[in-house]
């Protein structure tokens, strides 16, 4: 399976971009170096015109405008795209590139795409082939520290857990409703999840968010005729709210998290490996792109440790 991944330099006056088949895995990562090391890098692995990857497929991605200093990313794995360390991330990459727009694209590629001023596909209803299956409160999946789960509660007295991805649950439209009718049921869920859907049957209201970014769906109001859909991004309390704290998870540990992004990214930034002569640090995303060396290195992991240090207030 490929890791489709588009990068994209400059904005709407004149850009270049490059797509990476295998570039998705840890950009989040890549981008905690900041502006000095990941400009460069940008600038030698674009191409013009940009060949855009099919929406649907295209899984992270990053447009950086110096000119208008807004950098617009998205990712569908890593720090960036769990709901426990995402604000952690999220405030570490603002003080990785001080006096820029930080800017999370809801949409994925879609959202790169209309910052350009380029046509959007229209992707309509989706024909929906896979449904998540229901798990129990006793299932070995929701003891992992991001459990790959979808949480659908129902009124303020039904609570649901799906395996997999939110965006595939709510494209089954109202027929979701009827096929969890017998499914295995949670008094509440109080962990951390993927994504959620809160389905109001009484006022035919739909909420919706993710962690991520939509991999399959990007219109599911078409599939819930004569009902109100909202997509609240990454928002989970609003469905803390809307269902009366039937999803309830805990509020991330805010220090711990810096702490876990930080790790995570020097370990990713740290080389040479597999004994390359050259040092060349990462296997995959941006800095493999452009042959990163260690010599390099230095400058991102100072990039790093900065960032934390500011958003901790150290």
């Amino acid at each position: 399976m490929s890791d489709y991944a588009t990068y994209v330099l400059g904005g709407p006056d004149g850009y270049t971009g490059h797509a990476d088949e295998w570039g998705a895995v840890c950009l989040d990562l890549d981008l905690l170096a900041g502006p000095d090391v990941l400009l460069p890098l940008l600038d030698a692995g674009t191409c013009t015109p940009v060949d855009w990857g099919a929406d649907d497929y295209v899984q992270s991605g990053v447009l950086a405008d110096p000119g208008r200093k807004v950098l617009l990313f998205f990712a569908v794995e890593g720090p960036a795209a769990s709901s426990r360390t995402r604000a952690a991330f999220l405030a570490m990459l603002g003080h990785a590139w001080p006096g820029w727009e930080v800017r999370w694209a809801h949409d994925g590629q879609a959202d790169l795409r209309r910052y350009l001023g380029e046509p959007v596909e229209d992707h309509g209803h989706p024909i929906f082939s896979f449904e998540a299956s229901a798990i129990g409160p006793d299932d070995r999946t929701l003891t992992r520290a991001d459990p790959p789960t979808t949480v659908v509660t129902v009124g303020a007295d039904r609570c649901h857990v799906l395996t997999d991805i939110v965006d595939l649950a709510v494209a089954e439209g109202s027929g979701l409703l009827g096929r969890l009718d017998d499914a295995p049921r949670h008094e509440a869920y109080r962990t951390y999840a993927q994504g959620g859907i809160h389905i109001d049957p009484e006022h035919r209201r739909v909420g919706w968010w993710l962690s991520g970014t939509p991999e399959y769906v990007r219109t599911p109001a078409a599939a819930w005729e004569g009902w109100t859909v909202e997509f609240w991004g990454d928002r989970w309390w609003e469905q803390t709210r809307a269902s009366g704290g039937r999803f309830d998870p805990p509020v991330p540990d805010r220090t711990a998290a810096l702490a876990e992004v930080r790790d995570e990214a020097l370990r990713y930034w740290t080389g040479p490996r597999n004994g390359d002569p050259a040092g060349v640090i990462a296997l995959a995303g941006l800095s493999q792109v452009a042959g990163l060396t260690a010599r390099q290195a230095p400058a991102a992991r100072a990039a790093i440790e900065r960032a934390h240090a500011a958003a901790a207030g150290l």
